[in-house]
């Protein structure tokens, strides 16, 4: 009896000690979290960020100043240089604007403020062109350029090749909102373009919804979702708006895999597109090329995205993908590509994530709550 209690004691021991061994691989393969720093800005908060090579142009919201809208660079040692900022005495609510977009192509500089106003609180869009260092001048536009009954959104500021545009959505020339491009003319005035017959305008059975654009080369790329209304059908898909020539020669391509409901919400694009966004309340990621193929990345990790979320604009690193998300103000990395991922946690930044950028000595700059945060991608 002795000899065998021995013996079950000795088995016991060595499961035991596998079992421990087990729990401490899987503790092991684990991803670590990411360190991140934060970087001092002032006394103001970050609201974009723009990348040019490896000049970070960063947005800011100074709520206790006479111009509340500010502009720094940084360059690569992390220098702060400020840019200055010039509103125009008649147009009041350039003083307070918040930066939504700011474009910049290593020369000129193209930023799309806003500021709430009137007796129905709409935004009160401004237009500011420069460089970094004749700094950014308001050019004020007579009301109707982006208020009136007809009125929708604006999101974004671009600059191409062929000149700069802003884009928004305006009432539709047959129903709901078209999709909508101002360009500038020589007198500093911008104005809507026509979107007749084209693939940016809503039909009775099509109503088009972007809400966020950048450029691909002289293309310039908006995207959002397209809702299908038929008898007995309301379907919202994710989609994308993507012309040739700046405002020419408009396609519009349908995300795969939409499920029963998707939205694009964000896009990064260099020589192809990656897409960010959700299909059936889950973070999605399609991949676009060139050719206008599109694809649905497999294997995304399941991180619930609403209507309501910001998702800043994925990171393309090398061959791999990396999306920053929040999830109960806890942020959140997602590497890598098609079927393969991994999900780190972050330690330092919280709160909603609006803007990331990579650039090109592997610093990962983001804005979460209202402060900016670092860390280097190994």
């Amino acid at each position: 009896m002795r000899r065998l209690a021995a013996v079950v004691i000795l088995v016991l021991a060595t499961l035991t000690a596998c079992s421990d061994n087990k729990a401490d691989d899987k503790a092991d393969d684990k991803p670590q979290p990411i360190a991140w720093t934060k970087v001092d800005v002032g006394p103001a908060e970050p609201v974009t960020l723009t990348a040019y090579d490896n000049q970070l142009l960063v947005g800011l919201r100074h709520r206790g100043a006479k111009v509340v809208p500010e502009l720094q660079l940084l360059d690569s040692t992390g220098k702060r240089t400020p840019i200055t900022v010039k509103p125009n005495p008649a147009s009041p609510y350039a003083f307070e604007a918040i930066w939504y977009s700011i474009a910049y192509d290593g020369k000129q500089l193209l930023a799309l403020g806003g500021a709430s106003g009137g007796a129905h609180s709409n935004t009160r869009w401004t237009v500011w062109t420069g460089t970094p260092q004749t700094g950014l001048v308001e050019q004020p536009q007579n009301f109707w350029t982006f208020g009136g009954q007809t009125a929708g959104d604006l999101f974004s500021a671009v600059r191409t090749p062929s000149g700069g545009a802003l884009l928004g959505t305006w009432g539709g020339v047959q129903t709901g909102n078209d999709a909508m491009v101002w360009l500038p003319q020589s007198d500093g005035k911008w104005t809507r373009q026509d979107p007749t017959k084209t693939a940016l305008q809503s039909t009775p059975s099509l109503l088009v919804g972007p809400g966020f654009g950048t450029t691909l080369g002289d293309s310039i790329v908006l995207v959002g979702s397209q809702v299908r209304l038929a008898p007995n059908t309301v379907a919202q898909e994710a989609a994308v708006w993507r012309s040739t020539k700046l405002n020419q020669g408009w396609t519009r391509i349908v995300l795969p895999d939409p499920g029963s409901r998707s939205q694009a919400n964000t896009a990064t694009c260099a020589k192809d597109c990656v897409i960010s966004g959700y299909v059936d309340g889950q973070l999605a990621i399609w991949q676009l090329d060139a050719s206008g193929a599109a694809k649905r990345l497999q294997g995304v990790p399941s991180i619930p995205v609403g209507d309501k979320d910001k998702l800043p604009p994925p990171i393309v690193d090398g061959d791999k993908v990396v999306q920053v998300v929040a999830q109960d103000n806890k942020v959140k990395v997602l590497t890598g590509r098609d079927g393969q991922w991994t999900v780190q946690d972050a330690q330092g930044p919280e709160g909603t994530v609006t803007d990331a950028v990579l650039m090109p000595n592997r610093k990962l700059y983001l804005i979460a709550g209202t402060s900016l945060w670092q860390t280097t991608l190994s």
